[in-house]
């Protein structure tokens, strides 16, 4: 059937630029979960605590932005059909965090990161190459990049003022998520990172998070 017929590689890369330009406006997709805390009241925040949490949630979304743009491109890449899908699934998932997000960032009278093109475009650039260079290394890079924003989450939790428990429980859910994401890659046959390469990834992760959380 025409519906299940498989995309060229000019439709895959055009259905991901369009994907892309989505999902770097704003206006996230809506995901397939309703936020963790949708029926938790907005807590009453003073002027610094709001700001301050706008950008651990500005962060959030970029990391989102990144980690939509890593899975895609490692899907165009990827050797393994299986693979190829535990990536979609992934990216899925990763939807609702995005969706998430947004809405938190939204309620605090926010905005998105304006660097978040920037992000998409080297995220998928890393996530291509990682999946040229083969489906153990490719999933190896999400394990390891799922290892730091589970770090990065750890820390929000703890830098959240104590009344906001409406995104406590959206970072609680992600962080959950994040976890998981990790162990499937590893459990799927990805390669674990040496600690070389881990604190080149934390350093170029702090530029992100320290230019997310202003910009």
């Amino acid at each position: 059937m025409a519906s299940k017929r498989r995309l060229s590689f000019i439709d895959q890369c055009l259905s991901g630029f369009d994907r892309a330009l989505k999902t770097v406006a704003g206006g996230a997709p809506a995901g397939q979960r309703s936020s963790p805390a949708a029926a938790i009241a907005a807590p009453t925040l003073d002027p610094a605590e709001r700001q301050h949490v706008a950008g651990l949630m500005r962060v959030n979304h970029s990391g989102e932005v990144c980690a939509q743009a890593l899975y895609k491109g490692q899907a165009l890449g990827a050797r393994s059909e299986d693979v190829r899908a535990a990536m979609r699934h992934a990216a899925a998932e990763e939807i609702d965090h995005l969706a998430w997000c947004e809405q938190r960032i939204n309620e605090l009278n926010s905005h998105t990161s304006y660097l978040n093109p920037l992000w998409y475009g080297l995220s998928f650039s890393m996530g291509a190459l990682a999946g040229a260079v083969g489906d153990r290394i490719s999933l190896g890079f999400i394990a390891a990049t799922e290892d730091q924003v589970c770090e990065h989450l750890q820390q929000h939790l703890r830098s959240l003022p104590a009344a906001d428990n409406k995104s406590r429980l959206i970072i609680e859910q992600m962080l959950r998520d994040e976890a998981q994401h990790a162990e499937q890659a590893l459990q799927a046959g990805g390669q674990a990172f040496p600690l070389p390469v881990k604190r080149v990834m934390t350093g170029l992760a702090r530029v992100m998070t320290r230019t997310s959380y202003r910009i």
